[in-house]
């Protein structure tokens, strides 16, 4: 049986509704669109609509708290959706100062070739201290996370007898790590939430103080996904601004560890139930190894004949003639191709139900009565 997710109508025939197949986001889709061509606008239709008409839990990597009101319909909204929606396990973490609902994870939730990536500990260079975290206290799965504290760990390693562990903990010490505001401590961490399957969490990462927290918090999540892989319960994984969690590039350690769990989960996930949707401005800002395995496509106004070009050679299913058409597009407007539609079909995605984040900030114009509008 197939289920279709109502997005919009078809360009130039505003009558025929224009709906996705649910059932093929068992495949990873590649979402895509410039600055101003709505794109984090339109994923929310279909995010929503995924919420409403499938039983698909859904994991948000939301960098720019675009999808933190996912749980706030607005008043237009259908009364029967709006009743659906409340209904639904919508976990929403936020990573700025003060939140209600802090995202938080675990250092102990890290794979220990993670937390060497977060210390800059190279295996051969650093090999002392690199065997020392493998054999450490600290990574015993035993080790009981309501006692997990940063300053009994450090000076614990420095009154040891082993010159590695007094060398560990300078380099915890002074790198400064353990002092994020992203470890639990004792309380709960989103890994633990995501493993409970809700229908939808939400980690918004763009508040925290250290760039790298957000990145490792990602890490951290898509680890424990990837190690109870074997257990085949779906997930959709919607990554938005992909292009921060799998460059092309990795600049550092822990890039490198969550571009590489990416990819993994790109190339081997699909038959476990990992399934990603990824979101980006630009198809060569995306590492092509995970670019290579989206099977979907969701295109909005694109103007660089680049992108345009790096399109068709993944997206060979599109047609050019098709991904041209997209530089003419007026906000809202996409081109779906592969899998999850029949056919190549440009749509005027429709309305949200529930209140968006982020967007524009608009220039204030000053009115003939000297106020700003």
């Amino acid at each position: 049986m197939t289920t279709t997710l109502t997005i919009g109508t078809e360009v130039g025939a505003e009558d025929t509704v224009v709906g996705l197949d649910a059932t093929r986001f068992n495949r990873h889709t590649f979402w895509c669109g410039q600055s101003g061509s709505g794109k984090s606008y339109a994923l929310g239709v279909v995010l929503e609509q995924l919420l409403l008409e499938t039983d698909l839990p859904l994991l948000i990597l939301d960098p720019n708290a675009d999808f933190v009101r996912l749980s706030q319909t607005r008043p237009e909204a259908h009364r029967d959706a709006v009743a659906r929606l409340a209904d639904l396990d919508l976990r929403i973490f936020r990573s700025s100062a003060g939140a209600s609902q802090p995202l938080r994870a675990r250092y102990l939730d890290l794979t220990p070739a993670s937390k060497a990536a977060l210390l800059q500990l190279d295996p051969i260079v650093d090999a002392e201290e690199y065997n020392v975290l493998l054999r450490a206290e600290i990574n015993r799965k035993d080790y009981s996370v309501a006692e997990f504290d940063p300053d009994t760990i450090i000076e614990r390693l420095r009154s040891s007898e082993d010159p590695g562990q007094v060398r560990l903990a300078y380099r915890m010490e002074n790198l400064g790590v353990l002092k994020w505001d992203l470890w639990a401590r004792g309380t709960e961490s989103v890994v633990d939430v995501v493993a409970e399957r809700p229908r939808a969490t939400v980690m918004d990462l763009g508040g925290f103080t250290h760039p790298a927290e957000s990145k490792v918090a990602a890490l951290a999540v898509l680890e424990q996904l990837w190690e109870r892989r074997e257990e085949r319960r779906p997930i959709l994984i919607v990554i938005d601004e992909a292009h921060n969690i799998c460059p092309p590039d990795p600049e550092n350690e822990v890039e490198r560890a969550l571009t590489k769990q990416v990819i993994q989960i790109a190339a081997e996930g699909r038959k476990f139930g990992l399934w990603m949707l990824l979101s980006t401005q630009r198809p060569g800002k995306i590492h092509p190894n995970v670019l290579s395995q989206c099977d979907n496509l969701g295109l909005m106004r694109i103007n660089s004949p680049r992108d345009l070009t790096d399109l068709s050679d993944v997206f060979g299913y599109a047609g050019e003639e098709h991904l041209r058409r997209s530089t003419g597009f007026a906000q809202g407007q996409a081109l779906f191709a592969g899998g999850f539609v029949s056919e190549p079909t440009f749509v005027q995605v429709g309305r949200r139900l529930t209140e968006e984040s982020g967007g524009d900030v608009k220039v204030p114009i000053r009115g003939q009565s000297g106020e700003h509008l």
